[in-house]
């Protein structure tokens, strides 16, 4: 029996920078990639652009199987399509990540997209991004890392992003939002936030994303190219 396709786990809180080093190390390492947010950041978009009750569990499952969500490398970097429209810009509104966050929360939801996640596992490897990649999605992968960083640096990253997008928003409220989708994640009864026993814990507070980005690549010992 052949060894399964190696997975790489970045979990860790909003902000924490793990998007950005997910798609960087995937890259360096020719493997594929999922960013699992973005799934759930999808079938929030589709509940609100359908109309739905999000308190509706059976509604949002029947979402989840019916949303076609795909990812496309271009120039200006990784687009999302929902149900063939480029949903990105959309998907990054705070809006849509709380949305996200409370139908994330509902365990019909969870287990409906547990399966699609892990169609991301194909050779020669997935590098999967996320909140509970390496504890439930993945608990098999080899490479499991746990991305952290104060609240009040996150904030600040999130505000200086948004400030350049030309989005109002203030630290102060985007700390409050911080801090509500923390508590949130990490009380949730299923899947909650939380490092794997066997993750290593990064904090990137202070970091740059080239640094980090080489502490979790010296993690998986052969790169591939």
């Amino acid at each position: 029996m052949s060894d399964p396709v190696p997975v790489l786990t970045i979990d860790g809180p909003s902000g924490a920078g793990k998007g950005t080093v997910s798609r960087i190390a995937a890259s360096r390492l020719g493997w594929h990639y999922l960013d699992s947010g973005a799934l759930y950041r999808a079938v929030g978009v589709a509940a609100s652009w359908a109309d739905l009750d999000v308190s509706d569990p059976a509604a949002l499952v029947r979402c989840t199987f019916d949303t076609r969500v795909g990812f496309r490398e271009t120039e200006a970097g990784l687009r999302v399509i929902v149900d063939d429209l480029d949903a990105t810009d959309e998907l990054r509104l705070e809006t849509t990540g709380a949305l996200a966050s409370a139908i994330a929360a509902i365990p019909e939801v969870r287990a409906a997209l547990k399966e699609r996640q892990r169609a991301f596992r194909q050779a020669p490897g997935l590098v999967a991004d996320g909140r509970d990649m390496g504890t439930v999605i993945f608990p098999d992968a080899p490479y499991k890392v746990f991305l952290t960083a104060s609240a009040e640096e996150r904030a600040e990253r999130r505000y200086k992003q948004l400030k350049d997008k030309g989005v109002s928003v203030t630290i102060d409220g985007l700390l409050r939002e911080i801090l509500a989708r923390d508590a949130r994640d990490a009380q949730r009864t299923v899947a909650p936030l939380k490092p794997a026993d066997d993750a290593v814990i990064i904090d990137t507070t202070g970091l740059g994303i080239e640094a980090v980005v080489e502490r979790v690549l010296a993690l998986v010992p052969v790169r591939a190219g």
